[in-house]
């Protein structure tokens, strides 16, 4: 009946979405994320199921019959960017006690509209890692059936945790006896956890590792789940075909991840010298949400966080923007991830200057959000690149972001598969 209702909501929000036609692009400068190269005037073309078919100089290009490309000649073009760590069925205003009052289907609701602002803001793919109810599958379900407008989504469903954990909910008193659903103690209950999630409909599992911060009565640096059962969800996991994400910040639940075979470590805060080589060794990616510190420090308080959470973000944050810098020169594999929802969604883009000023070259931070986060999420040969046998999700600024990296807090145009979804650059003719 839960999910009737959800799948209900979902339709009466919004009309059908259009479908692509086979079109083509011209862009007047396009970047290469993989050499770094900036190509000058291109022309990406596609098919009507939304499929890059060829890519090149405008000079040569061989177009249909009744194809115009899209005039994007005074604008740099980039593949559609990806956030690995996402909720997008979470607000920062429900934050702390607020909580309480978002039932599942209304958290549903929430996620219709944040999966609209984070396309429209460039980002054509994301990884939902953790969402009541299974609401980020139907999320995603009903984006892949064209009634809700958004990005393309893995997800994770409720997020696994220890009794008490960082994932169970621990703002109610004992009377309520309340359990969040993806608690499991034990390795076999680990394991169980592991293939109901899937069987409702999880591509990716996440499990809380550690403490964290938003959470009531724990610590970021404490470990959660142990070795045993961390190693249990990733063997688990890996057999029925899911990569495993570990909400990690401490020192030793980062390590027993790495070494129990998890795919990501997300937070990363308090990795150690032994972590970063563990990570390089057994090739684990390292998500760092590194600007979100900023909302929690300003704009926390009025959020409804925690007065706990507040303090326990003023010890961690600059200390995981330290490790950020100090793992990056290390040379771990890294991938964009910024934890969306715990500030406004649409506001991903904010952490690529983070990731400058931190350490990274600009195109360090591009990759990281393109074919680095599209190897992390499993589809290398899809998305994160502007290529043939690719999805056509292309985004364009004014400007070259190579140089400023922030100019992709102000995309300009946005396709999905062949399909445009924003157009903020007065471009000629119609290539879809």
């Amino acid at each position: 009946m839960r999910h009737f209702v959800l799948a209900l909501l979902c339709a009466l929000l919004l009309v059908p979405l259009a479908h692509s036609a086979p079109g083509a692009v011209r862009c007047g400068k396009l970047l290469d994320v993989r050499s770094g190269k900036m190509l000058m005037d291109q022309i990406v073309q596609f098919d009507s199921t939304g499929t890059i078919t060829s890519l090149g100089p405008a000079s040569s290009a061989k177009l249909p019959s009744g194809v115009t490309p899209l005039d994007l000649s005074n604008a740099t073009c980039l593949p559609g960017l990806i956030d690995v760590h996402t909720h997008l069925t979470f607000d920062p205003s429900n934050n702390g006690y607020a909580g309480l009052g978002i039932s599942v289907p209304r958290e549903t609701v929430t996620g219709v509209k944040n999966a609209r602002l984070t396309l429209h803001a460039g980002f054509t793919t994301v990884r939902n890692v953790g969402a009541s109810g299974y609401t980020d599958v139907a999320l995603r379900d009903g984006i892949d059936a064209g009634e809700i407008e958004g990005p393309r989504m893995r997800v994770s469903g409720p997020p696994l945790s220890i009794t008490g954990g960082h994932c169970d909910n621990n703002l109610l008193p004992s009377e309520y006896h309340y359990k969040a659903e993806g608690v499991a103690d034990g390795p076999w209950a680990a394991r169980a956890k592991v293939r109901e999630t899937a069987k409702y409909g999880a591509d990716v599992i996440k499990v809380c590792a550690s403490g964290g911060v938003l959470s009531k009565g724990d610590q970021p640096g404490t470990p959660q789940f142990t070795f045993e059962e961390l190693q249990a969800i990733a063997e688990e996991a890996h057999k029925l075909g899911r990569k495993v994400a570990a909400h990690a910040h401490g020192t030793q639940s980062i390590k027993d991840s790495i070494r129990a075979g998890i795919d990501s470590i997300e937070h990363s805060s308090l990795i150690d010298d032994e972590g970063i080589a563990l990570a390089k060794e057994h090739g684990t990616y390292l998500v760092f949400d590194i600007y979100n510190d900023d909302y929690i420090l300003q704009e926390g308080a009025k959020a409804g966080m925690l007065p706990e959470s507040i303090e326990k973000e003023k010890k961690i944050g600059r200390l995981q923007r330290e490790n950020f810098r100090h793992a990056f020169q290390s040379g771990t594999k890294m991938a964009f991830g910024t934890d969306a929802g715990v500030y406004p969604h649409g506001d991903n883009a904010r952490q690529f200057g983070k990731m400058v000023e931190w350490g990274m070259k600009p195109l360090d931070a591009i990759q990281a959000a393109t074919i680095n986060a599209a190897d992390l999420i499993g589809w290398p040969d899809k998305i994160g690149a502007l290529e043939p046998g690719h999805y056509a999700d292309l985004i364009a600024v004014s400007g070259d972001p190579t140089s400023d990296v922030r100019l992709l807090e102000s995309v300009k145009f946005v396709m999905k598969g062949g399909t445009v979804v924003r157009n903020d650059l007065a471009a000629k003719g119609a290539g879809n």
